[in-house]
C-alpha cells in the first residue's frame, strides 16, 4: 500500500480546486481511463453547500456523530457542512492544495495518507463519500483497509462509505451480463486526470456493489447496514465492528 503524499506539479484536481477557491472558476478538470471514454469533473461541484448536495450524502452527513474523520476530503464541502451543524470534524487529503483550501476555509485538515501507519486517532464516525470507497483501489486491499478501520475507530463506531455498482455498464440490451469473470473485479478501475497542463499519475479506484462490501467486511470482523440506495446504482453504507 502506498502512504505517499501527492506533489502539486502532479496534482491535477488539488490544482483545480485551489483556482476555483482563489478565483471563482477553474478551467477543465479531465478524467481518463482505459475502461471508459474521456470525462470531466465540474469543479464548481466539489464546493456545494449541504442544501446542493444528493439526497445520499446529506444523509451521511446527518448521521456523522462523535468525533468526525472526512477522509480523502478535497475541497472540504462535507467537512464545513459539518462544521454548520456544530459538528466535531478532522478532514484528511493527500493533496497539499486541497488541504490549504480546507484551512483557509476553516477547517482542521491535515495533509496525510489514510493508511500511513503514524497517522493515528480515535474516531466516531469514519466519513468516505463521493465513492469514497475508491481509496481502497483493489479487493486485494480489502484486509489492509479493515485493519485499518480497527485502528482508528473508537469503540462502537462506524464507517459512513458510499459507492456504486458498476455492474449496468456490463448489462446488455436483454439484462444479461457482459463480465468477463477470468479478468479482475469489474469495479476496480484506472483513471488519470489532467487541468490544464497538469497531468496526474495513473491511479487505482474501486467500486464495488453491495454484496461484495457485505462479503469482505464479514471476513474482517465487521457488519454492514444498507442505509440508502439511489436510482443510478450507488448506495450508502454503514459499517461497524461486529462484537
Amino acid at each position: 500500500m502506498n502512504y505517499g503524499l501527492l506533489e502539486t506539479g502532479k496534482d491535477p484536481m488539488g490544482n483545480a480546486i485551489y483556482d476555483y477557491f482563489c478565483k471563482g472558476q477553474a478551467g477543465r478538470l479531465r478524467v481518463f481511463s482505459p475502461q471508459f471514454d474521456e470525462d470531466e469533473i465540474p469543479v464548481e461541484t466539489l464546493f456545494r453547500e449541504y442544501d446542493e448536495m444528493p439526497e445520499l450524502e446529506r444523509k451521511a452527513l446527518d448521521m456523522a456523530t462523535g468525533k468526525i474523520l472526512d477522509v480523502g476530503a478535497g475541497s472540504g464541502c462535507h467537512s464545513v457542512a459539518l462544521l454548520d451543524m456544530g459538528k466535531d470534524v478532522e478532514a484528511i487529503d493527500i493533496s497539499p492544495l486541497s488541504v490549504k483550501v480546507m484551512e483557509e476555509s476553516g477547517v482542521n485538515a491535515r495533509l496525510v495518507n489514510l493508511f500511513d501507519p503514524s497517522f493515528v486517532g480515535g474516531y466516531d464516525t469514519i466519513l468516505m463519500l463521493m465513492n469514497g470507497s475508491g481509496i481502497i483501489g483493489s479487493l486485494q486491499n480489502m484486509e489492509t483497509f479493515f485493519t485499518r478501520m480497527k485502528e482508528l475507530l473508537k469503540p462502537g463506531g462506524c464507517i459512513l462509505m458510499d459507492s456504486s455498482d458498476l455492474k449496468y455498464l456490463f448489462e446488455d440490451e436483454d439484462g444479461s451480463m457482459l463480465i468477463d469473470l477470468a479478468a479482475d473485479y469489474y469495479g476496480e478501475i484506472e483513471f488519470s486526470m489532467q487541468y490544464k497542463q497538469i497531468k496526474g499519475e495513473q491511479f487505482k479506484w474501486l467500486y464495488f456493489d453491495y454484496e461484495t462490501l457485505n462479503f469482505y467486511a464479514s471476513q474482517y470482523g465487521f457488519k454492514t447496514e444498507l442505509v440508502y440506495s439511489g436510482e443510478h446504482y450507488d448506495y450508502l453504507a454503514k459499517l461497524t465492528i461486529a462484537v
